[in-house]
Order: structure tokens, then sequence, then C-alpha cells
């Protein structure tokens, strides 16, 4: 197995042991599942480049990349929808509405590629779509720190308590729109995909 493909399976655990760390309670649990998620995050920078550096570009790696992308960002969410309900007190609350926006749009557009590879068809990743996985990952980050930083020195809390809640929810609202906006978009511009034969 290659370097890019080993990056890509170790998401795959960062990810199991950032749900681990999110809903265990012990000191600086919030602060272990913000540096996971991190470094799941930083994984995903990095095995892409690596593949198209090296030439190392496998069927693996086109199957289990953007499934490990999907895995990651839509279980942080699914997580977060159950932190607040768990703490209705959170500075920040995601809705469970909100999520199924996100899932969703990951099944239609994994759904529609599906469709598209069953008639040989490669449906390349469009610029909206790569603006919303920054985003989903950038929201992410500042909801985790939004709870780490309770766990960090009073200072330094109190450095960060005035504008990160506000960042992360002005956030959590930019990445519902560009979910949204990039799935219709995705969807319509390879309409003629599914369309065909109505």
């Amino acid at each position: 197995m290659n370097l890019p493909n080993k990056l890509t399976v170790a998401r795959f655990g960062l990810t199991v042991v950032f749900l681990w760390a999110m809903f265990s309670k012990f000191a600086f649990n919030d602060t272990l599942a913000l540096i996971f998620f991190c470094l799941a995050g930083i994984t995903d920078f990095l095995d892409g480049r690596i593949a198209r550096a090296r030439k190392l570009i496998t069927n693996f790696g086109i199957l289990m990349d953007p499934l490990a992308d999907k895995i990651m960002t839509c279980s942080a969410f699914v997580a977060f929808v159950e932190s607040t309900h768990m703490n209705p007190n959170a500075p920040v609350k995601v809705a469970a509405w909100m999520v199924v926006v996100i899932v969703g749009r990951e099944l239609a557009i994994t759904g529609l590629r599906l469709l598209a590879a069953s008639k040989s068809i490669i449906l390349a990743a469009e610029r909206f779509g790569k603006h919303k996985t920054v985003s989903q990952i950038v929201t992410i980050i500042a909801l985790l720190v939004v709870d780490a930083c309770e766990e960090w020195p009073v200072a330094l809390k109190n450095l960060l308590t005035p504008w990160v809640p506000p960042f992360a929810e002005g956030m959590l609202w930019l990445t519902i729109v560009l979910t949204a906006a990039s799935g219709i978009i995705y969807l319509w511009r390879n309409r003629a995909l599914y369309l065909e034969d109505v």
C-alpha cells in the first residue's frame, strides 16, 4: 500500500478516535478531539497532493479518499447534534436539519457519481464543491475550539470566548449555504445523466 493510501486509511482510524474522544469524559477530552480531527484534516490535505505529485493515483484511492472525507465530516456534524442535545446551553447549536442538508447533499452527489460511473463517465470535482469541503472543515474545527477552550487556561479562554463562538456560528451558516448551493449546481449541470430517459 502506497503512502497516500496509508494516509487515507489513517483518516478512517482518526475519525474513530476523534468520535471516541468527543464523547468520552476525561480531562482535556475536547482538546484531544480537536487534535485528532486536525490530524485527520491534514491527512486529507496530504494524500491527494502526494498521490498527484508522485503519480501514485490508484483505484483504491479514487474510491476511498472521497469516502473517507465524507465519513470524517458527516460523522463530526452528526456528533455535534448529539453534543448539542446533551448540552442545551452550548454557545453554538447544530440543528438536526442542518446535518440533514449536509448528509443529503453528500448522498445525492455520491449517487450521481455512481450513475455516471455506470455509464463510464467520470465526474470531476467542481470549484464550489472544493469551497464547500474547506468551509465544512473550518466550521468543524471552530466548533471543536468552542468546546475545547473550556479546558484551557483562563487567560486563553477569555481571549477566545468573545469571538470564536460567533465565528463558528457564522461559518456554520456559510457551510449550510455552500453545501446546498454546490449540490444544486452540481445536480443541475449534470442533469442530463438522470433526466435523459424520464
